[in-house]
């Protein structure tokens, strides 16, 4: 294989770039866990917004094909519905946050919502019907207030949500993201979700590169880096990231996606 370094990956730092180069080469020796929003797609006003490029899901399946199945899908949407992005191609996939799994065997491992937790998100779907563009996202077993739309009313979502967390108890988490915070179950972090997929073949024995763009990816990023492996924060460059290495836009991380399978 030749490589060109006018191609997205050569217009960064040399740990990146080998990192990335070493992907292309030697995909067998790797395990590649990908978050979606903000990360393979470009963050949307609202979740169901979203553009999926009509290439991306066959050059995932092209690629997790040259790694072996060694590809995965973490993020914090549903699992069931963070499916529906992929289709017609099934990867295996961790959602909610890790609360939710489905490894390469096709065992799904979903989260049922109680009576308590529903009635729990109904009355907090009444409170927030009076912020105004403050976006409810229900999601079985966890709930999300998005307030991209809305930015003036971050204080009180988080109060909100804060408030609901108490009420929730210690069998859910509150988790802070990009102009959103979210209800989720606890015990259950996208670091537990690598670190299971890694458990098991064909993860097991490989380097992981996780990579991913948001507070809730930063887990993720450290559990990659403790085990020898690669983490890269899609965006601008945080001080507070545990990221190793920065990559602009998912713009740029599709463009990556491209090349390495066309120089496969």
């Amino acid at each position: 294989m030749t490589t060109d370094d006018s191609k997205p990956f050569a217009r960064k730092t040399p740990a990146l770039d080998a990192a990335l180069r070493d992907l292309v080469e030697n995909p067998l020796a790797w395990a590649l866990f990908l978050d979606i929003d903000g990360t393979l797609l470009d963050l949307a006003p609202t979740p169901d917004a979203i553009h999926v490029p009509a290439e991306l899901p066959e050059n995932l399946h092209h690629l997790s094909t040259r790694m072996d199945g060694a590809l995965a899908i973490v993020t914090g949407r549903a699992l069931l519905y963070a499916d529906e992005i992929f289709q017609p191609f099934e990867f295996p996939i961790a959602g909610l946050h890790g609360g939710e799994m489905r490894g390469t065997d096709g065992h799904l491992l979903l989260v049922e919502a109680p009576t308590a937790f529903a009635i729990l998100k109904g009355n907090l779907l009444a409170e927030a019907q009076n912020m105004p563009d403050v976006l409810v996202e229900d999601k079985g077993a966890a709930v999300a207030l998005h307030y991209r739309l809305a930015p003036s009313f971050e204080q009180e979502v988080e109060a909100l949500m804060r408030r609901y967390a108490k009420k929730a108890g210690p069998d859910w988490t509150l988790q802070m993201g990009k102009k959103v915070c979210e209800l989720r179950p606890a015990g259950a972090s996208k670091a537990d979700a690598l670190e299971r997929f890694m458990a098991n073949p064909p993860f097991r024995g490989r380097r992981p590169l996780a990579i991913g763009d948001d507070l809730t990816d930063e887990t993720m990023f450290a559990t990659a880096n403790a085990m020898g492996g690669y983490s890269i924060r899609i965006g601008r460059r945080s001080a507070v990231s545990c990221a190793r290495g920065t990559i602009q836009s998912p713009q740029d991380l599709r463009d990556y996606l491209a090349f390495a399978i066309e120089n496969s």
